[in-house]
Formats: structure tokens, sequence, C-alpha cells
């Protein structure tokens, strides 16, 4: 299984989480909280869920790219910085652990300022994230 993720820090401030939604033009992904979650407005998180090893490649760093970087001025005028958003593979793995990225996405990727998280656990481990 793998989750990709696109996070965005906002500071845990509601009127700043609307406008990334708005500006982005994608709808963040709505995890089960609590409604009394003190921080629920302080990471905005944009996902694709990969379970089916049938599925096609999911080009996840081109398509968060596509998703952010003609908005990178309109996120900077209200507070968001590149410094603030992070790419995330999230890989459950069985046996063996191996990932491979293309030259060109990571060439677009470094000059975007963009960090890229991975984080790689044994299936059937208990993983919190």
């Amino acid at each position: 299984m793998k989750y990709y993720r696109l996070h965005i820090d906002c500071k845990n401030n509601f009127e700043t989480y609307s406008k990334i939604t708005e500006i982005l033009g994608v709808k963040p992904t709505e995890f089960d909280t609590e409604k009394k979650d003190e921080n629920l407005y302080s990471l905005w998180t944009y996902t694709f869920d990969e379970d089916d090893l049938e599925m096609p490649y999911y080009d996840f760093i081109n398509n968060f790219l596509d998703i952010i970087e003609p908005k990178f001025a309109k996120l900077k005028k209200i507070g968001i910085k590149k410094k603030h958003i992070t790419f995330w593979l999230n890989y459950e793995y069985d046996q063996q652990c191996g990932m491979e990225f293309n030259p060109k996405e990571m060439k677009r990727l470094g000059k975007s300022g963009i960090t890229m998280c991975i984080d790689c656990w044994q299936k059937n481990a208990t993983v919190e994230f």
C-alpha cells in the first residue's frame, strides 16, 4: 500500500485552511478525527492512496506540482511559503522496500524548492501517520 500526501502547514488557522482549498481548487482529504481536535486546521492535506498492485503508476510528484506550482504566488500572499509544503510517500512493504524516481521528476521537484519525505514500514506493523 502506498499513501501519497501533499501537506501544507497552515498554522491551525481555519481561514488559511479554507483559502488554500480555494486557491488550489482541490478539496483536502478529510480524516476521521474528533470535531473537538484542537489542531484540526493545522495541516491541509491532499491525498492519493494506491492500494492495488494492478493500479496504473501514479506520478505523485508531477501531479502534486501541477496542483501547486501555478499557485505559488497566491499561496505566498496568504502566508504559505515553500518551506510550509511537503510531499510524502508513505509506503507499506512486504519483504523488500524498493523505489525509484525519474530524474526529470526529481529535477522539477528540486527546482520547485519543495521537500519530499519518505516513510516506509513493514506490512502488518502498527503505524500512525
